[in-house]
Formats: structure tokens, sequence, C-alpha cells
């Protein structure tokens, strides 16, 4: 079967795709990651387009690149992605797989928005236990670094360093070890999918307030999930080191 992978570029997505490529159920044929056009950078993560296109480049799998409005209502986010999953539909692509874990109303928006297309969600890493699954992440040889974390819970101290179990040890309590909450995403830069790693130096830490909730939650979620999600995010740039 012919899948779409839906890329962010951090951890869970690269343990993700370890997993869906060891099993050979799905023949991977593209990563699908949405940046922002006016920044071009990965939506939410902060990570610049080039480092993204140089993830593709050592993965050996093409990427197709979403570029989305960051004033974009989820209307229009949602007409977007359903035009492009037609798209994929008509070239033979028939499942989707996603590295989420245990958020059950993004499960469900997504399962709703591709059965409109007629494409089936899977979810490989659905259920496990967090702590583990970044554990194994670690175990198996995979690096990444942190580019943001939600302001509230986690101080810019955070941002820019290697997630390693120094790291995990330092979370304070109740921040999720795989922040799967929203805590803290990732860029991944070498692990055993890659052929190479992905050279960068650390920039600037920013601060960075958004207006309305939906901006910091992926444009994916429904009206009435906005207000759980916290607005101002610490980032660290990541400069591409060729």
């Amino acid at each position: 079967m012919q899948i779409v992978f839906n890329w962010s570029g951090g951890k869970d997505s690269a343990l993700c795709l370890y997993h869906t490529l060891k099993e050979q159920q799905y023949k991977v044929q593209l990563l699908l990651t949405t940046l922002s056009s006016t920044t071009n950078r990965i939506t939410m993560h902060g990570v610049r387009q080039d480092l993204l296109e140089q993830q593709s480049v050592s993965l050996s799998i093409p990427l197709k690149q979403v570029m989305l409005s960051e004033s974009a209502s989820i209307a229009s986010y949602n007409n977007l992605m359903h035009q492009t999953m037609l798209g994929l539909k008509e070239q033979g692509i028939s499942h989707a797989i996603f590295g989420d874990i245990n958020l059950e109303d993004l499960r469900q928006y997504r399962e709703q928005q591709l059965a409109q297309v007629g494409i089936e969600a899977v979810f490989p890493l659905w259920g496990r236990p967090t702590k583990e699954l970044v554990q194994e992440f670690i175990d198996l040889g995979f690096k990444a670094v942190v580019v943001s974390v939600n302001a509230r819970l986690l101080d810019e101290s955070f941002v820019g360093r290697i997630l390693d179990n120094s790291f995990l040890n330092d979370l304070p309590e109740g921040v999720d070890p795989a922040g799967e909450n929203g805590e803290y995403h990732t860029f991944v830069f070498d692990g055993p999918l890659f052929k190479r790693p992905i050279k960068y130096t650390l920039g600037e830490k920013v601060l960075k307030t958004y207006g309305a909730p939906a901006d910091a939650s992926d444009n994916c979620f429904k009206e009435e999930d906005k207000q759980v999600y916290d607005t101002s995010f610490w980032f660290c740039d990541l400069i591409p080191s060729h």
C-alpha cells in the first residue's frame, strides 16, 4: 500500500518512520510537511525550510511541502489540506501515517478529514507510554535538538538542548516526557535512518506570543479545543551549516 507520511521533522515523526519502514507493511511515497508561507519555516517548530529539505535528502524520501499563511483560519487550513490530499489520492496514495501517540481529539480530527477524500489514517505509535517512546528514540541512536518550548511550562534554557536523558531528568513535574501535549518540539538531525547527519549551529533564542491559540496549535484543532493551548513559546533558531 502506498502512503504519505506526515513529517514534522521531530522525534515522534522519526520514531514512527523507523517503525513504519521496519515493518514493511506500507510503501512510503513521500513526506508531507506544512510550512509557514511567511517565514518558510516548519509550522510550530520554527525550523528553516533548508534543514527540512536536508532531512528529506538524508532519508532518501521525497518531500511535499504545503505552504500555509500564518493568519489562515481553520477553514482555510482544512480546505488546503483537503485539496492536497485529493491530489495525492489521485496519485495512488491510500493511507496517511501520523506519529500521534494519545491525543484522541486530534486522532478523530485527522480520521474525519481524511475520510472525506477516501484516505485512511494510520497511527503506528498510538497508545504506547510516552516515556517508553522517548527512551526508545534515544536508545536507538537518534539525535535531536529542542527547537521550541511552551513558555508557561519550560524556560528558555530548555531550547537549544540535545534531547537526551539529562534533558528528560530536568523536565519539571507534570511535563510529558515526550512533550505530547505540546510542551516541547524537536528537530532530528541524525540517527539510524539518516545517510548523513544534518549540520547546524545554534542561533538566537526568541520568545514569541501569538495573538490567538489557533496560531500555536498547528491549525488542526476544532474551535472548541483552542482554549486549552498556550500562546507563548521560546524558539531557538537553527542555522544550516554545510
